[in-house]
């Protein structure tokens, strides 16, 4: 069941707006997480900020953000300044931009939210909207401060609702030439790359979230859950990777993998 609304404000198309409410499309809360305690004592150990110089405790009220201009040449912001800075896309998701869905690489993408309308009398813009963008294959660009910075945003339309994603900027998304551009060509065996379709072909399966499973996590609560009843368990040691020693002929690997050099393959 969907808790307290992370953002309210208004979805904006010219001159149709709609009250509007979202939250995050993922969590981290199902993650176990550990405290740091003291050993000895069993207390919980705590973190603050010390002066880098007096190691000092520093209380609440002094600190400050800063932007470093220069080695140990800093400027400080106040709390009221960085809100000044941000205007209008502070609670107004104004779409003045379209985009073929297809144009714009997951790169790009960085976090997901769901956006749903936020008053019965705004719903028929709201689904006006999405449904013109599913029906035109496209998805809305605009601008929004989230997080403490204005950011680019992607509203794509996802059965009844939007999904909202904060794109990167960018100076984030470095560019892939740097990375590729040395990977050589070789030529290519047409029976090879035969082998290779015929292997992804075999392990090719419909999505499911099992994919994405963690079974470390999975490990930890066993372990927590035996530390509960009093049972210590050995743990587990992963074993090595194993590593090749020399250069293994790739087509009898690939047929090996198929189970023409081995096994019999699964029907």
């Amino acid at each position: 069941m969907a808790g307290p609304a992370f953002w309210k404000g208004y979805l904006k198309l010219s001159l149709v707006t709609c009250p509007v409410a979202m939250q995050p499309a993922t969590t981290e809360s199902a993650k176990v997480r550990f405290h740091t305690l003291n050993r000895r004592t069993g207390n919980r150990v705590m973190s603050q900020y010390v002066d880098a110089e007096t190691l000092k405790p520093v209380k609440d009220t002094n600190e400050a953000k800063a932007y470093e201009r220069g080695e140990g040449d800093f400027v400080l912001l106040e709390d009221e300044e960085l809100d000044a800075v941000a205007l209008d896309s502070t609670r107004t998701i104004d779409i003045e931009t379209f985009a073929p869905r297809d144009s714009i690489e997951w790169i790009w993408f960085d976090k997901p939210h769901y956006l749903m309308p936020d008053d019965p009398v705004g719903e028929e813009a709201f689904c006006v909207i999405r449904d013109a963008m599913a029906a035109s294959q496209v998805v809305g660009i605009s601008r929004l401060v989230m997080y403490r910075r204005e950011r680019a945003v992607m509203l794509e339309p996802r059965d009844k609702g939007i999904v909202l994603w904060t794109l990167r900027y960018g100076d984030e998304v470095r560019d892939e030439e740097a990375y590729f551009e040395k990977i050589p060509e070789p030529e290519r065996s047409p029976k090879l790359s035969g082998l290779v379709k015929t292997l992804i072909k075999e392990r090719t399966r419909d999505w499911t979230h099992s994919m994405v499973d963690d079974p470390i996590q999975d490990r930890l609560l066993e372990i927590i859950e035996s530390k509960r009843d009093h049972k210590r368990k050995p743990a587990r040691k992963p074993k090595p990777a194993e590593r090749p020693d020399n250069v293994i002929d790739i087509m009898d690997a690939l047929r090996k993998s198929l189970g023409e050099g081995g096994s019999k393959r699964k029907s």
